[in-house]
Parts: C-alpha cells; sequence; structure tokens
C-alpha cells in the first residue's frame, strides 16, 4: 500500500539506527535486492568490517585522484618509497611495502617501461639491483603528491576537526 509504514517490531530509535548504518554502508544498488535494503546486523560494529569499508572509500577517492596522472596506489606507494631510499634493492622496497616478490616485478617493469625509475646493479651484491627514479619519475610524484594533498585534505574533513590525528593514532595501535 503506497504511504504505508512498514510495521517493525524493533523501537523507533533503534530502526532509525539501522536505517543510518544501512544508508552509511550501502552501494549503489538498485532495484529489488538492492545493497540498500540489506540489514548489515552486527557486521557494522566489527573492526575489520569498518576499516574494510572506510579502506575501500579512501581508495576511491584515491584512484580518482591519481587518474590523470595514470597512477594507481601500489605505483604511488613505489614511488613514494624509492625517492625516499634511493637505491635500496627490490627485496628492501617490496619487503617495506608488504607487496610480494612475485607482484613486485611487473611493479618495476611498468616503471621502467614508463621512464619513471631505473634499475642499477647493486654494488654490494651484483645479484641485486638498486632501484632509482629517473627525473620524469620524480616529476610525476611531485605532481601526484599534490593530488594525493587534495585526498587527505578531503578525508581530513570528513572526519573533522582532530579527527585525522585521533584516526592515525588508533590504526598506529593496530600496526604495532
Amino acid at each position: 500500500m503506497p504511504g504505508a509504514r512498514k510495521a517493525t517490531s524493533k523501537p523507533r530509535a533503534a530502526a532509525r539506527a539501522g536505517a543510518k548504518a544501512r544508508a552509511r554502508h550501502a552501494g549503489n544498488g538498485a532495484g529489488n535486492g538492492s545493497a540498500s535494503s540489506i540489514e548489515l546486523g552486527p557486521l557494522t560494529g566489527y573492526i575489520g568490517y569498518a576499516l574494510r569499508r572506510a579502506q575501500i572509500v579512501a581508495f576511491t577517492d584515491f584512484i580518482a585522484s591519481l587518474r590523470q596522472l595514470d597512477l594507481r596506489p601500489a605505483i604511488f606507494g613505489v614511488l613514494m618509497i624509492i625517492d625516499g631510499n634511493p637505491g635500496q634493492p627490490q627485496s628492501a622496497v617490496c619487503s617495506a611495502l608488504g607487496i610480494q616478490k612475485a607482484n613486485f616485478g611487473p611493479l618495476v617493469q611498468e616503471l621502467e617501461k614508463r621512464k619513471l625509475a631505473v634499475r642499477h646493479e647493486g654494488v654490494a651484491d651484483r645479484r641485486s639491483y638498486a632501484l632509482h627514479l629517473t627525473p620524469g619519475g620524480r616529476e610525476l610524484l611531485r605532481r601526484a603528491r599534490a593530488l594525493h594533498g587534495e585526498h587527505e585534505a578531503r578525508l581530513a574533513k570528513r572526519l573533522g576537526s582532530g579527527g585525522r590525528e585521533q584516526l592515525l593514532s588508533l590504526l598506529g595501535r593496530l600496526n604495532s
């Protein structure tokens, strides 16, 4: 019946809180069975679930921010580490970022193909390669950092006054 309210056994406050949680966590589903009509239940109270949803929000904005430079988050991270640690072996860079060695080789090949980074034989160990940014890599990273700054500002604004620092502090506890 149009305009009729759905009966519920929940108190109104709980129903409103559930609706708000669904709205916050729902995707852009359409039609019957859309994500907005799914009850998430206790998921919204799970730390891991909340972290994953927040990561999706952050990465979606981050990916859109760097799209104009044709950079993915993994490439941005690699460029940042190489820039801050020139001459480090590939194994150290992939380990610092938590990237599997099998996945890191193609990333380095992409950087070389795009003339953003170069590999030089390691001085101490000729079997390893030291990574360095090219001038083009440094320029692209400079532009990416500016776009990343805008992305960080958008996230910080959503977190409110002091929210960024508080969130980083809490996440630091999980990572220690």
